[in-house]
């Protein structure tokens, strides 16, 4: 049996943890629930530059809309974004992955080659141009970056499918005459799902401040409320050099927070590798 990984102490880990899932947990409430608990329509209009106050907590912009409603509002394209592309990428990883370190050979040498070279586009780059020259919008937003975000996940889980293959189980299930597809989706991948999880979860956080960066430069659709957006028309309409703090404030700590919610959960997930992740040798 191999020996256990060390682990994080039983007193710090589980704080860790809970801190990253209540915060996630609020996120995905406020998006869910944006209609019930948001105080005003994100696009009805009040007097501007209202200070945060009682009747608007997180005060007005420029149009007068009131801020803490387009923040729950734009909370659901934001995570929606993060979601999407994790799914994508997370998806298109743990494919490429798994067929590399399994097949290994000419299989190995062909995917890992083209991860190699998508390895070396400058993604953010990439995306600007992409984003710019395509119809504005989050779907193809999402799109362009889970075909750009995959690569990491695929080299990481490829290395543990490797380490994986070569157990003495799999080689019983070989034996045993088992076909190549039940012993990677049955044998293999539950025992990589404790390294692809925080691959997930890094992936949903980097697609969240790609967005926020995509739609502060512009490249997002401005019909639709999310973070970035606030922040750009904060910034394009004199937010920032009249000190309107509050404007841009909001989105910004908003984006913060629920990606540290992520990185958390990640780093928690990381650590935390299961018992049938503990192959017999």
């Amino acid at each position: 049996m191999r020996p256990p990984r060390p682990r994080l102490s039983a007193r710090r880990f589980p704080r860790i943890h809970r801190l990253g899932l209540a915060l996630l947990l609020g996120f995905l409430l406020a998006a869910a629930l944006a209609e019930v608990i948001a105080p005003h329509d994100p696009w009805q209009r009040f007097e501007p530059y209202l200070l945060p106050g009682p009747a608007h907590w997180l005060g007005t912009n420029d149009l007068g809309n009131d801020i803490l409603s387009e923040l729950l509002y734009g909370t659901r394209v934001s995570l929606f974004v993060g979601l999407a592309t994790g799914a994508i990428a997370t998806a298109l990883g743990l494919l490429v992955g798994l067929l590399a370190g399994y097949f290994r050979g000419a299989v190995d040498e062909l995917l890992m080659g083209f991860t190699d070279v998508m390895l070396m586009i400058p993604r953010i780059p990439m995306v600007i141009i992409l984003a710019a020259f395509l119809k504005p919008g989050y779907g193809i937003i999402v799109l362009v970056l889970g075909l750009l975000w995959w690569t990491p996940t695929a080299r990481v889980l490829r290395s543990k499918v490797l380490q994986v293959r070569e157990s003495a189980f799999v080689a019983g299930q070989r034996t045993l005459g088992f076909g190549h597809l039940r012993i990677m989706f049955s044998d293999i991948l539950p025992n990589i799902l404790h390294v692809l999880s925080p691959k997930f979860m890094l992936t949903v956080a980097s697609a969240m401040i790609a967005e926020a960066s995509l739609s502060f430069l512009g490249l997002g659709d401005p019909a639709v409320k999310s973070w970035g957006m606030m922040m750009r028309f904060a910034f394009q309409r004199g937010g920032f050099v009249r000190d309107l703090w509050w404007w841009y404030t909001a989105p910004g700590v908003a984006v913060s927070l629920c990606v540290l919610s992520l990185v958390l959960i990640g780093h928690a997930a990381g650590e935390r590798e299961p018992a049938a992740a503990a192959l017999p040798e």
